[in-house]
């Protein structure tokens, strides 16, 4: 039986989804840790303690534990965390003493935690497994006025050659990995992520809206955090160009609709557009409303400058739901033009809200594109995505997971 030891430093499986600093690699952590432990492993995640949990160990599932470290004040933003790093590695190693814990190998989740991953694996005398969950070349490049701090490229630049192995989503990130780092590419095993169908499947849409109060009869939906790098103004602005006698409301899950920044600037470009009334900030939900905001809609319109794989539209196919997104990223391994839904090439308002258009008036259109997305959705559990993963920790340390 493997011990595995996770490492998500910033990222608390249990965290309230759609804040500004918790979407789907939080959601990737849970499932498949517990997806592993099914498989027979015992699965401890490291994170930060954030003052959310009364308990410094919960467990997730029989055989994964949550153990929250102490590193810095609880409450402390991403981009600080960096300072407090080799504090929570030597309270991570002085935790797995005290229950005298050994560990087989030690997975780290985004370049925060790779650097811990790093120490923990010298420390341990263990493979170091590591996932980023999205790039900072790949981040920088995707849009004007993004930055990242220069410790973050030199870090993602030694644990990706000092990893014993690392995992991407797709094989555009493998190809991104190798054209900024110069990486081999038989060292990156391409594993995509995963969607829970028991959670993420099809009800009828008039009780999904009954049971959330919407009574729009045409709903767009966006669900993630709200940030620039999202491209919600691009969507905004499409918004305002759909011309139906229904009507159509923009639904969007996520962020703190009376903190976030960026929400802040979003309301004041609506007000100026006049459309106050068909368009609304929900905020953060639990990932068990989800489903209920994905089958209340027409179509899910993700119109991010990057992302490295899109876990929502796959939740959304899920439902059902035709996916509308840019054409970036790892998006296209997930939905497919013309099938699941559309690839829009280029960042601006209109051809999101040519897309819109033909989805909403089309019904046909909308209803195959439902079929297929479910179809391909029913391929994608996390089941396989942890068979695949302990496939490839087999391979790693010589002897069967199992």
């Amino acid at each position: 039986m493997l011990r595995v030891a996770f490492v998500s430093v910033h990222g608390c499986p249990n965290a309230k989804l759609g804040s500004k600093e918790a979407g789907g690699m939080n959601v990737y952590v849970r499932k498949v840790a517990v997806e592993l432990g099914k498989l027979g492993m015992q699965v401890d995640i490291y994170t930060r303690y954030h003052g959310d949990s009364d308990n410094s160990v919960e467990y997730l599932a029989d055989k994964v534990r949550i153990i929250h470290i102490n590193a810095g004040h609880p409450h402390l933003a991403k981009n600080q965390i960096y300072d407090h790093l080799e504090e929570f590695t030597r309270n991570t190693i002085a935790y797995a003493r005290s229950e005298n814990i050994e560990y087989d190998l030690v997975q780290s989740h985004y370049w925060l935690s790779g650097r811990v991953g790093q120490l923990l694996s010298e420390s341990w005398d263990i493979p170091h497994v590591t996932t980023f969950h999205t790039l900072a070349d790949a981040k920088v490049r995707s849009r004007s006025g993004e930055h990242e701090p220069e410790v973050r490229f030199e870090s993602e630049n030694n644990i990706i050659k000092s990893a014993d192995l690392v995992v991407a989503f797709t094989d555009h990130e493998r190809q991104l990995m190798a054209r900024y780092h110069n990486v081999d590419p038989l060292k990156v095993e391409v594993i995509p992520c995963g969607v829970d169908t028991d959670l993420f499947n099809p009800i009828d849409r008039n009780v999904a809206k009954e049971k959330l109060g919407i009574t729009a009869s045409r709903v767009a939906l966006y669900v993630g955090r709200i940030e620039p790098l999202k491209g919600l103004e691009i969507l905004i602005r499409a918004v305002t160009q759909i011309h139906s006698d229904e009507g159509l409301s923009l639904i969007i899950v996520g962020g703190d609709p009376d903190a976030d920044e960026e929400i802040i600037r979003l309301k004041q470009i609506i007000l100026a557009l006049r459309m106050e009334s068909s368009i609304s900030f929900i905020g953060a939900v639990d990932q068990q409303e989800l489903p209920l905001y994905y089958n209340a809609s027409d179509v899910l319109v993700i119109p991010s400058y990057y992302e490295s794989f899109g876990l929502v539209a796959l939740e959304a196919m899920a439902c059902g739901i035709p996916v509308i997104a840019s054409r970036v990223g790892g998006l296209p391994t997930t939905v497919k033009d013309s099938k699941t839904g559309y690839l829009v090439p280029w960042r601006c308002p209109d051809p999101f809200a040519d897309k819109l258009q033909i989805i909403l008036n089309n019904q046909s259109i909308h209803d195959a594109m439902s079929r297929s997305a479910i179809e391909l959705s029913l391929q994608m559990k996390w089941s396989k995505v942890a068979e695949d993963l302990a496939e490839a920790y087999a391979t790693l340390i010589g002897r069967p997971s199992d």
